[in-house]
């Protein structure tokens, strides 16, 4: 990273994402995951789907399987509902202005 120097990152959500939100910052780089505890750890911005939503799904396909459905016969979901979340800490570390209209589709802001 130091010989290429990258504009910004995208952390893989399996990766420990404190350690990785730590070592961008330190690094001066923007950087971007899918958990929103990402973002609450340092992180700049998480977007992912709402984890409650997909656990409640998954309850509910894990009910029909055990009344007897068969799971090849159940419909394949895509989440509907998903959340921004943006740190504005991390963005004043930085020395990042976060565009005003991107703050008003945050789901949420971390001052």
């Amino acid at each position: 990273m130091e010989k290429d120097r990258p504009d910004a990152v995208i952390v893989q959500p399996s990766l420990p994402t404190k350690r990785a939100a730590e070592l961008a910052l330190q690094q001066r780089l923007p950087a971007f995951s899918v958990p929103r505890w990402f973002a609450e750890q340092g992180g700049l911005m998480s977007y992912s789907a709402i984890y409650a939503d997909l656990f409640r799904k998954t309850a509910v396909y894990v009910d029909k399987i055990l009344k007897g459905a068969q799971p090849a016969d159940l419909p394949v979901e895509q989440p509907t509902r998903f959340q921004l979340v943006v740190n504005m800490k991390t963005a004043k570390a930085l020395g990042l202005t976060v565009p005003a209209a991107l703050l008003a589709r945050a789901d949420e802001v971390i001052e």
